[in-house]
């Protein structure tokens, strides 16, 4: 199967999946995998406009405005046995509306929800199944709601067989520069920056090219930094590299969880269920 998924495949045993939006490439690394399994057939779809960094490998960011975009959302939902929306809740009631109740997702990833339950109760609580990224999202959340950890494409992200520059830090411009610079100095740290952007493609190279990843992340309007691995952090573990995360400590290697085997294992389990091919 393609790795640039355009369209939905012929009606089979596959569940035909439609992920709406590609929030830090999540969605691309989530159908490449159940696709891989044999029991779903995946659409991704996203604006180019708010993928610079080429998240979408698998599935495509259209050059549409809002307008066209949501269209072609709706024209795809219909095709489609699961609806799974990623971050972009504004879309999750009309979506449900349109297509006659088909089974559909909400997903949060991060500031999309952080402290905003409440605020956005009116949407989710249309949707069939609410998830979220990762554990600091809970607070707040309903008790149905459900934490299903992030993927990492491991086909992509691994240690290169290349030398690794000791004492070398990489990190990504997030808000927390300064905190960054100090660290780095603090730990005798040799630092090198990536800007929010650079390629996706580009980041194994970087994360195999240096001992340490820094992960501090402080999102516009908030005071303090995330307090979870980015997706990035997980990438870095996964290409080696040691991570420190926002409280200093060093976590090493990818865990379990966020495989992308196991993760793409439960969604398809949410996705049986929910299109009713088993009993929760």
């Amino acid at each position: 199967m393609s790795e640039q998924q355009s369209s939905l495949p012929p009606r089979t045993d596959r569940l035909r999946v439609l992920h709406v939006w590609n929030t830090a490439g999540v969605a691309s690394v989530i159908a490449k995998f159940t696709d891989r399994t044999g029991r779903t057939g995946s659409r991704v779809i996203t604006r180019k406009r708010f993928d610079r960094a080429g998240l979408t490998y698998y599935g495509k960011a259209y050059n549409d405005g809002a307008t066209v975009f949501y269209t072609r959302a709706l024209y795809n939902a219909w095709s489609a046995d699961i609806v799974h929306v990623h971050s972009l809740d504004r879309a999750v009631p009309w979506l449900k509306r349109l297509t006659r109740g088909k089974p559909l997702i909400m997903h949060y990833h991060g500031t999309d929800i952080l402290g905003r339950w409440e605020e956005k109760r009116t949407l989710w609580e249309r949707a069939d199944m609410v998830a979220y990224s990762t554990p600091n999202l809970a607070e707040g959340a309903p008790s149905a709601a459900v934490h299903v950890p992030n993927p990492v494409d491991t086909d992509l992200f691994h240690p290169y067989d290349s030398p690794r520059e000791a004492g070398a830090a990489v990190t990504i411009r997030y808000g927390s520069d300064a905190e960054v610079e100090a660290l780095a100095v603090s730990r005798g740290l040799k630092l090198r920056w990536l800007e929010r952007g650079t390629p996706h493609s580009e980041l194994p190279g970087h994360f195999s090219a240096c001992e340490y990843f820094i992960d501090f992340r402080r999102p516009p309007g908030f005071e303090s930094p995330v307090r979870s691995l980015g997706k990035a952090a997980l990438e870095a573990l996964a290409c080696g590299c040691k991570v420190i995360d926002w409280s200093g400590t060093v976590l090493e290697g990818l865990p379990r969880e966020n495989r992308p085997e196991e993760v793409a294992g439960l969604w398809i389990g949410y996705y049986d269920r929910l299109a009713g091919r088993m009993t929760v």
